[in-house]
This record gives structure tokens, C-alpha cells and sequence, in this order.
């Protein structure tokens, strides 16, 4: 009797301890946010397979390592367990709010990986079952708020989806809409105190990557950096992000001097960042050192032809155009082409070496300086030049994009209007990028003075330009305030 009586209560304990933050679980995933993913492992291990926070964070780990190093040469191996992980957690207590949620979760992990790996439909593919199942959790759970941290996320992400991607949230029904999304990962910081730090990150980044951050949100983002000293991810995620908004300075402090001891990961896009800085800046010798230091870690993937692209440009600032040659060549034969920077640096080098004209290294070189926040540098390159100063049509249009980006920056609304108007009008019917570009700045100005109606004018005029290199950010970046406008 005593025997049977085990039997029958071995499957209730079991499931009790099926999904269980304990105090272990708890101190590896602070180690694994931390981006000490060895010492987060090593805590997990006695757990695996038998506690599926534990599978749940162990595959979380080796999402950060893929996608922060590249590593292709392990990614068949990892993807198997990734697969073995979710067969354990399939057979876990069906009945605990964790158990969708956390394969939910992983399915996400694998499609960002696989994306950014160059597989984009099983990508895709993973996005919709990974929403399928965080859907019926939110439906079977209402109060769970750990769900809405990757709901969250993803409401906003199928809210912008690109026009290319468009197809599969109307085929499925998927549902997005980023003022929800926004809410529920704050409504995560705000009630759970273990994710609050990466329910925050979340945010700031999808404030900066897929809609706009203003001023104020910008001073908090970086008061958030500050105060994570020790954590690598929100280093590494600060560094991208300040960088984006034009804070070369900020960015290079923190490429300089983020946490580098051997018990965090190590990520060669450090000095990939480290070396566009400098180039902002002008120093391109030392650009070169560092974009070489990269090449020695990172040998395959993304941002090899943008590499040695930006390498062949830095050799043409310096006039050695035996260097500069030969990197012109490799952009042509290594790497991939799966990321924007890849594809614009191939199409760069599409017709048969010719040494950069002045005015093509005055553009670049005003490009650069702006796009680091160096305003004043950029503006004095331009200033001796007119439109007439330029020969070929897409200089014209670049060189009226470019005072526009500077103008509105510094906030000479009048002028950045009028050159962003200027560079639509030269690159209508073009493939260049400069004409939806403004339109999508000229969306912004507009936004920001609470002007809908021309706002809306131009983030729809944006999205109907075809087959240039940023189409997919652009148009996503258009459709997301469209969204946020309520449009």
C-alpha cells in the first residue's frame, strides 16, 4: 500500500519542482545577464533536465554566445540541444504558466539565431509558433506578468514589421501593437523585481532600434548604462545603441573600458564599434588597427565585406591606394551579404576599382563625423561646397541628405526641411537610399512638432520606395510610427 501510494505522488512532486526559480536558478540568471555565461552554466548544470528554468536558462546562455561572437562552427551542435531542450520542457507540468511561456521563449532564442544566421523563413517560422504559445499562456494565465515580457516585445516587433514580412502576420492573424507592447514591459520592470533589468533593456531598445528616442528617454538610457557597470549586455547593448543615436564619445568610453576579465564573454564587435568611432572621428590609422584586431577573432559571417569596406575607405582618406585596392577586392570575396551594412558595402563595390574622387571622400567623410555626433566637423567639410560642386546625380542627392541630417541634429529646422525636400526631389525614380531617408526624417521632424497630417504625408511616402539597401529599416521605422501614431 505504502508502495502504491509512492507512485501515485511521484508525478505531483515531480511537477511541483518542474519549474522552480530557486535561489540557484536566481544566481545564474544574474550571472548569464551579466554575460558570465561560464560560471551561469556551471550553476545550472546540477538542475538540467529535470527543472525546466534550468533548460530554459541554459539555452538563453548559448543564444547570448551565438549571437553576440558568431560562432557558426558550433551552431549546428547548439541547435540540437536547443531541440532536446524543448522536448524536455514539452513533457513538463502542462498545467504550470512557465511551461508555454519558457518554450515560447526559446523558440524566440532560436529564431533570432537563425535570422541573424541567414535562415529567415525557419526564423520566421519560430516567431509565429513562439507567439502561438504565449498568446494561449496569456489567455490560460491572465495574471502571469512574466508573459508579457516577450509578448511585450513582440507586439511591437509585428506592429513595425517590414513590408517584406508583412505577409506573415496577415496570413496567420498575428496581432501587433507597440503602445500595448510598450506597456507590458513596463508593466514587467514595474511588478517583477528579478527581470526588471531586462525588462528595461528590452524597452530602451526597442525605443531605439524600432521606433524613436527622444531627448529624455536618451538621458535615461544612459543613466541606466552608467549605473550597470558590471554587466557586459547592457555595456554591449549600450555601446550599439549610443552609437546609433550619434554619441561617439559616450560609445568609445564604453568600448574602451567595458568589462573585459575572463569570466565574461568575449565579443569582437567591441572593436568593430571601437573602429567606426574612429573613423567618425578621423583617426583613421588607428580605425585600421582596430577593425584588424576584429578580423583576428571574427574570420566568417556578418560585417566582413562591411569591414574590409570601411578598411578600403580608411586607406583612401590616407591616399595609399595599393591598400586601399586590395581591401576593395576582398570586400567582393569574404563574408556574407545577409545584414544591410554587407549589402551596401557589395553594391559600393560593384563596378571596377577607381580611387575615390574629392568630392566622394568630402560626402564620407561628412557621413561619418555626423553619424558620430560630431556636427561641427561634418558641417565645416560640407561648407565649401555647393550643390553645383557635384557632378553625378547621386552626389546631389547625398549632399542634400547629408546637410539635412546635420541641420536637424542642431536643430535648424528651417534649413534641414528644405535640404530633406531637396534630396527627395533628386532621388525620385532613383534605387538610392537619400529619398526615402528623408522622407523618414522628414516623418520624424514632423512628428516631433505634433504635425500628424505631415508626418503621416511623409512616413507613408517612405514606405513606397523600392529596392534600396535600407528598405527593411526604413520601412519598418516608418510603420512603427505610423503605429505609434495611431495610424
Amino acid at each position: 500500500m505504502k508502495k502504491i501510494l509512492l507512485l501515485w505522488l511521484l508525478p505531483l512532486t515531480t511537477f511541483a519542482a518542474d519549474f522552480e526559480w530557486t535561489p540557484r536558478m536566481q544566481q545564474a540568471y544574474g550571472e548569464i545577464i551579466r554575460l558570465r555565461l561560464n560560471k551561469g552554466k556551471q550553476l545550472l548544470a546540477p538542475e538540467l533536465g529535470r527543472n525546466g528554468v534550468a533548460n530554459y536558462l541554459d539555452d538563453y546562455a548559448d543564444m547570448l554566445y551565438l549571437l553576440l561572437t558568431e560562432d557558426r562552427r558550433s551552431y549546428e551542435a547548439i541547435q540540437k540541444k536547443g531541440e532536446e531542450r524543448l522536448d524536455q520542457l514539452e513533457d513538463m507540468d502542462e498545467d504550470s504558466p512557465w511551461n508555454r511561456c519558457l518554450r515560447a521563449e526559446i523558440k524566440l532564442h532560436w529564431a533570432f539565431i537563425k535570422i541573424k544566421f541567414g535562415k529567415e523563413v525557419p526564423g520566421a517560422w519560430d516567431v509565429i509558433k513562439a507567439y502561438k504559445l504565449l498568446e494561449e499562456n496569456a489567455k490560460k494565465f491572465p495574471g502571469f506578468t512574466y508573459n508579457h515580457k516577450a509578448l511585450g516585445m513582440m507586439h511591437i516587433l509585428i506592429g513595425s514589421a517590414p513590408e517584406n514580412y508583412r505577409w506573415v502576420t496577415k496570413l496567420l492573424g498575428l496581432r501587433g501593437n507597440i503602445q500595448q507592447g510598450l506597456g507590458e514591459l513596463r508593466q514587467v520592470a514595474a511588478k517583477e523585481a528579478l527581470f526588471r533589468d531586462e525588462a528595461q533593456l528590452m524597452e530602451y531598445l526597442m525605443q531605439g532600434y524600432v521606433l524613436k528616442m527622444n531627448g529624455r528617454e536618451m538621458t535615461d538610457f544612459q543613466k541606466f548604462v552608467s549605473t550597470h557597470a558590471d554587466n557586459l549586455l547592457i555595456q554591449f547593448f549600450g555601446n550599439s545603441l549610443l552609437m546609433k543615436e550619434g554619441y561617439g564619445d559616450a560609445a568609445l568610453a564604453i568600448a574602451q573600458n567595458h568589462p573585459s576579465s575572463p569570466e565574461y564573454l568575449t565579443i569582437p564587435f567591441f572593436d568593430y564599434h571601437k573602429a567606426e568611432i574612429l573613423v567618425q572621428k578621423g583617426q583613421y590609422q588607428a580605425a585600421l588597427n582596430a577593425y584588424q584586431q576584429f578580423l583576428k577573432v571574427h574570420t566568417s559571417g556578418n560585417f566582413l565585406k562591411d569591414t574590409y569596406y570601411r578598411q578600403y575607405l580608411c586607406y583612401e582618406f590616407l591616399g595609399d591606394e595599393a591598400h586601399a585596392r586590395a581591401a576593395y577586392d576582398r570586400v567582393k570575396t569574404i563574408g556574407e551579404e545577409s545584414v544591410e551594412a554587407d549589402k551596401a558595402a557589395l553594391k559600393a563595390v560593384s563596378k571596377p576599382y577607381k580611387s575615390l574622387s574629392p568630392t566622394r571622400k568630402v560626402l564620407l567623410r561628412s557621413r561619418f563625423a555626423s553619424d558620430g555626433g560630431y556636427y561641427e566637423p561634418a558641417l565645416a567639410l560640407l561648407k565649401p561646397y555647393t550643390e553645383a560642386s557635384f557632378t553625378e546625380p547621386e552626389e546631389k542627392a547625398e549632399y542634400n541628405y547629408r546637410k539635412g541630417r546635420i541641420y536637424h541634429r542642431t536643430d535648424e529646422v528651417p534649413e534641414a526641411i528644405a535640404a530633406y525636400e531637396r534630396a527627395i526631389q533628386l532621388g525620385e525614380g532613383q534605387h538610392w537610399h537619400f529619398a526615402p531617408s528623408s522622407c523618414l526624417q522628414l516623418g520624424y521632424l514632423y512628428q516631433a512638432r505634433n504635425d500628424k497630417a505631415h508626418a503621416r504625408q511623409y512616413f507613408e511616402k517612405a514606405i513606397t520606395y523600392k529596392k534600396h539597401e535600407y528598405k527593411n529599416s526604413v520601412d519598418g521605422k516608418a510603420k512603427a510610427a505610423l503605429n505609434e501614431m495611431g495610424f
